[in-house]
């Protein structure tokens, strides 16, 4: 399995400190904020790995992350993405990297208290499709959110203003091959990018989605106040454990949707990995 690191954007969220550099070179406690990404991928055994950059600092990635020797990589490959494209997109210049291989891919401003080695392990035994990680959060607005029914996700909703679950996709996502495919399909949101939340949407259609909850915390740092959340918990607790387990034996209790559901007829429904 390779992996891919997605570091692109302006980070107009975290203006004035993004006028002049990356956010995913900002600190976070002791580390620039890149590091912790790339370290959640090598901790589950990922060496092959890419990093999606962009904008006026890319340069400011390789003077700072070389070939991967701070993780012990023998190698790190890179590529740029043009413009504001989406999440999806940037995942799309990762095609010939990927060269059909599974891939992990971590946004770069993602953080988490333990490891992914779990959820990797399932997922090469998984035969194809995709899996996602999910987190109960307070704020699920600000994200991707899981629709849960019973102990299966059929449908994912991007900032929804009414959420219908707590459940969060964190942005740790894993694909097989025919994700580029789907990115082809795609169509710009209201946004104007190619959504990651509808390619997960087009693995539900197929039926062939797994997912599973994360153990330990779990933040992004693309807001002044989740900047400061991350700072604060990998000062506390530290980043990136190895004696964490990859995924909790948490069951959904989500709250029964009420009116009309958005399930896809016909497909057959991902179930909880546990």
């Amino acid at each position: 399995m390779k992996g891919v690191v997605l570091a692109g954007g302006t980070g107009s969220r975290l203006n004035p400190l993004t006028r002049v550099t990356n956010k995913h070179l900002l600190p976070v406690y002791d580390k620039p904020m890149v590091y912790y990404p790339i370290q959640t991928l090598v901790n589950a055994g990922i060496e092959e790995i890419l990093l999606v950059t962009g904008g006026k600092n890319a340069g400011d990635f390789l003077r700072l992350l070389g070939n991967g020797r701070d993780f012990g990589l023998r190698h790190l490959n890179y590529t740029y993405q043009e413009g504001e494209g989406g999440i999806a997109e940037a995942l799309g210049l990762a095609e010939f990297f990927a060269a059909g291989d599974k891939i992990c891919v971590v946004l770069g401003d993602n953080i988490i208290e333990n490891n992914i080695c779990r959820a990797v392990e399932n997922f090469k035994k998984q035969k194809d499709g995709a899996k996602i990680l999910l987190k109960k959060v307070p704020d699920a607005e600000r994200f991707g959110v899981a629709e849960i029914r019973g102990d299966r996700v059929i449908g994912i909703e991007e900032k929804p203003k009414a959420p219908r679950s707590n459940y969060a996709v964190v942005g740790i996502y894993l694909y097989d091959a025919s994700v580029f495919q789907k990115i082809r399909r795609l169509k710009p949101s209201g946004r104007g990018e190619l959504e990651i939340t509808d390619v997960n949407n087009f693995y539900i259609d197929d039926g062939n989605l797994t997912c599973e909850i994360l153990d330990g915390w779990w933040t992004d740092a693309g807001t002044f106040e989740s900047l400061l959340r991350a700072n604060s918990l990998v000062a506390e607790t530290g980043a990136n454990k190895l004696s964490g387990s990859a995924a909790a034996a948490e069951t959904f209790q989500a709250p029964a949707v009420k009116g009309k559901q958005a399930s896809r007829p016909g497909a057959a429904r991902p179930k909880v990995a546990r």
